[in-house]
This record gives structure tokens, sequence and C-alpha cells, in this order.
């Protein structure tokens, strides 16, 4: 008979799961910014196959100790933020749900702010902007004031939500609030998973709620820097909002020759909410009255490069 949250194959000692939980973050991390989450999300079961503790009621776990309780639930925090790039939202919502469990069991707060930070923006990418907010509230609260590169990713999260729900100024107000954050610079107190968020994030993500005003002017040059610039997979998204905000601005030109350049390496895109967002605007733009011929066609083309 095994122990509560113990399974057949599972390692006996629960010091041996911290090394475990370690080494599948470090390769499931490295594949999602290499290859992108549809990758990372195929490699989660062999990842987790010597780990089923993962799979256990978390109250069940109690006796394992913060460590590996804490490793666990960064394990679940990772896991959660691919299957949400690769378009599993409703898995992504619980293991979203499971990582804040381990989380709260070792009081991790860090791990939980990250995982409430990742579940604002899935809920704000599934039309629920209000549980985005409150995902956000729950990140910042606690006794201390946040390091800045975090509260500027509260503000971003917030930014997004309130431009969802129809504000106008509050999200400008917000995301100027997170370049000023952003400008802070790096403290002693940032947690280590904070080495993410850098200036191509925060232009990335400025030029995106600047999209969500139609405020286009201030959303391209964004955009675009954010687009061009080298880094992770998952930043596919920043190119795909980029020619979003060209099909919105009436940007022709601009809109053909992006599709140009993302059509041919389109099937290896790794990010679903990416692609699904690329699918959308070359739908929009290949049925757009007053869109020249050649562009309508080259939408054709896109929509039939992207990998289903």
């Amino acid at each position: 008979m095994t122990a509560p949250g113990r399974e057949a194959g599972a390692p006996a000692d629960p010091d041996a799961l911290v090394p475990l939980a370690a080494g599948a973050v470090a390769r499931l991390v490295a594949l999602d910014a290499g290859r992108g989450a549809t990758a990372a999300v195929a490699a989660v079961r062999e990842a987790v196959r010597p780990l089923p503790q993962l799979a256990a009621a978390p109250h069940t776990l109690r006796g394992l100790g913060p460590e590996p309780l804490a490793a666990l639930a960064e394990l679940a925090e990772v896991i959660g933020w691919i299957l949400f790039d690769a378009g599993r939202y409703r898995r992504a919502h619980r293991m979203n749900a499971r990582a804040l469990a381990l989380a709260a069991l070792c009081g991790d707060r860090w791990t939980a702010r990250l995982t409430l930070l990742n579940h604002s923006m899935l809920t704000t990418h599934t039309g629920h902007p209000r549980a985005a907010l409150d995902a956000a509230a729950r990140a910042s609260a606690g006794p201390r004031p946040l390091p800045a590169r975090v509260a500027g990713l509260v503000l971003i999260r917030r930014a997004h939500a309130t431009a969802l729900l129809g504000a106008d100024r509050e999200p400008l107000r917000l995301i100027a609030r997170a370049q000023s954050r952003f400008l802070d610079g790096i403290s002693a107190r940032d947690p280590h998973w904070a080495w993410w968020i850098d200036q191509t994030e925060l232009l990335g993500h400025r030029g995106w709620v600047h999209a969500r005003l139609r405020r286009w002017d201030r959303a391209i040059p964004l955009l675009y820097e954010a687009a061009t610039a080298p880094g992770p997979s998952y930043r596919h998204l920043f190119t795909a909002e980029l020619l979003a905000a060209f099909a919105g601005a009436g940007a022709w030109r601009e809109a053909e020759e992006l599709i140009g350049r993302i059509a041919p390496r389109a099937a290896a895109i790794g990010s679903v909410r990416a692609t699904e967002t690329l699918a959308a605007t070359a739908a929009g733009l290949h049925h757009r009255r007053g869109a020249p011929a050649s562009l309508r066609d080259a939408a054709a083309h896109l929509r039939q490069s992207l990998p289903a």
C-alpha cells in the first residue's frame, strides 16, 4: 500500500522530488523558449512521469515538506503557462489552481504571485477581464511593497483588463506607471523568475495596450520594435498583434510585407495564442472591403500556412 500522494514508481525520499521537479522545469522552460508551447506541451507528460505527486490531491501532500512542495508548485506554474500558450485554456486554468494550492501549502508567495499573474493573462485572453483584475489584485496583496519589476507586471495585467472593459484613460495611466516602475531597475528582492520582464516585453505590452484602444499611431512603432527584437518563441505574439494593428490602421502595404515575412515560417510558430490572432487577422483581411487584391491573396496564403 502506497502512502498518500505517492504512487508506484514515485521517489520514496521527498527530497528527491526537488531535483526531479527542477530538472523538469528547466527542460520545459528551455523547450518553450526555443520552440514554443506546442512543442513544450507535447513534452509535459514525459517530464512529469517520475512525479505522480503532481497529479495527487494537494491536501494529501502536506507531509512532503516545504521544499518539495515549492518545487512541485513551480513545476505546476510552468505547465499552466505552457498549456495557456498552447491554447489548452481549461487545462491551464486547472493547473494554475493546482499551483496555487501547492504554493499555499508551503507558503511560497512568489510562485503564487507568478501563477496569479499568468492567470490574469489567461482570463483576459478568454474574455473575463474582471476575473483578470481580481487575480492581479491578489498577486499584489501582501504586507510589503512589491519589487519594481513585479509591480510593473501587475500594472501591465491591469492595463490589459481595463482596456478590455472599455476604459480609455485608465489603461494608458497603468501602462505608463508600468514603464516608470521598470525604469526603477532590478532589486535584490526580485524573484528568480523576473528575468524575462525586460525592455522588449514591456515595449510589446505597451504597444498591445495602445492597440486595444485603437491608438494605431502609438501601437505600431512599439509593437514593431518588440516584434523585431530577438527573444523567446512566445514573443511571436507581438508579431501577430503588429499585423492586427496594421490591419486596424488600414496600413495595407505594411500588412502585406509583414505577411510575406511571416508566412514562410508560420508552420513553426509554437504559440497557439499567436496563431489564433494571425488566423483571425488574416480572415478579416481576406474579406476586408477596400483592401487590395494582393493583400487579400497574401492573407489567404497566410491562413493556409499556419499550423492547425
